[in-house]
């Protein structure tokens, strides 16, 4: 019990990868089935909904409030800049429908993000691990601490600080921003760094060539890039052999490795000298996440639909 209370951290060991046991086994293959049918239709499922779940974990923990409309009382966390790009929730709220057809009012919205996260990275050759369970759902949103979740244009202290004070250290920080494996980013959260005069100097200079050309001055923002741009879809290492030569597209991934004395660079080797040790921290660091500050027993509830209270 102690390995657990530890790996788990002491506060919320009630999560447990077997707390639908008796009342909705077959949650993860419902699950599955959903998101395997979403993913052939949309290449890009895994990242977002990775995003999602990690966005909604970094404002008052991982409690599915991300996933709140504007209702009466309810001031959409949707709506505030960090999340105005995340997308996906409508496969959320079709997993939703699946699971409640079999599990009324059992599993919460909460533990759909998490267990959707595992099986899409799986899904794209990543690790798989055993998603600790028992979330609720909260009944409110927080849209002024939106501002908790790390943006493109951090600074290098910003971005560990963010991490820290969600007590996620350095590893977590390198293992978490590896996720960047694939998905896309848009032209306008990285365009600062393709400056005329004054370029980012940490841009491999052939990749900044090639990013000026797909993001030109006045081009379209929401232009989408691949943030991997050597495997795109696949969930492999090779985010970090990407920033070793300098091609990290965002300017908060390339600092992991070009921050002098920073503790993330010898991080960044060790996970592109092996994917093993990239994909053992990653399952780490995501079960890490998924137990900020849940709501669990009688706190919060068991949404009917993932965008209302009931």
């Amino acid at each position: 019990i102690c390995v657990v209370m530890l790996f788990w951290g002491i506060s919320d060991a009630q999560l447990s990868p077997t707390f639908y046991a008796s009342t909705c086994p077959n949650v993860s293959s419902i699950v599955r089935g959903v998101v395997e049918q979403a993913a052939r239709n949309d290449v890009r499922l895994g990242a977002k909904l990775i995003r999602m779940h990690f966005h909604d974990c970094f404002v008052n923990g991982c409690d599915g409030s991300i996933l709140l409309v504007d209702a009466s009382g309810i001031d959409s966390e949707q709506d505030e800049a960090p999340n105005q790009s995340v997308e996906g929730y409508g496969v959320v709220d079709n997993i939703k429908t699946a699971v409640e057809n079999v599990c009324p009012g059992i599993v919460s919205c909460a533990d759909i993000l998490a267990l959707a996260s595992e099986i899409l990275v799986t899904l794209a050759g990543g690790p798989t691990w055993q998603v600790p369970l028992g979330r609720r759902d909260s009944t409110t949103a927080n849209a002024a601490r939106t501002s908790d979740i790390p943006s493109p244009f951090e600074t290098f202290e910003n971005l560990s600080l963010k991490f820290s004070n969600k007590e996620l250290d350095s590893t977590d920080l390198v293992a978490l921003s590896g996720a960047h494996t694939f998905g896309r980013s848009q032209c306008q959260f990285f365009s600062q760094r393709l400056n005329d005069t004054n370029p980012d100097p940490t841009l491999n200079p052939t990749y900044l060539q090639t990013l000026r050309q797909a993001c030109p001055p006045g081009g379209n923002p929401s232009r989408l890039n691949n943030l991997d741009p050597t495997t795109p879809d696949d969930f492999d290492n090779n985010y970090f052999t990407n920033l070793q030569n300098n091609s990290g597209l965002l300017a908060t991934d390339q600092m992991l490795f070009s921050t002098s004395g920073a503790d993330t660079v010898a991080i960044v080797n060790r996970f592109a000298n092996s994917q093993a040790a990239f994909f053992d921290s990653f399952a780490q660091s995501m079960i890490k996440m998924g137990n900020l500050s849940p709501l669990t027993g009688s706190n919060g509830e068991i949404r009917a639909d993932c965008k209302r209270v009931n």
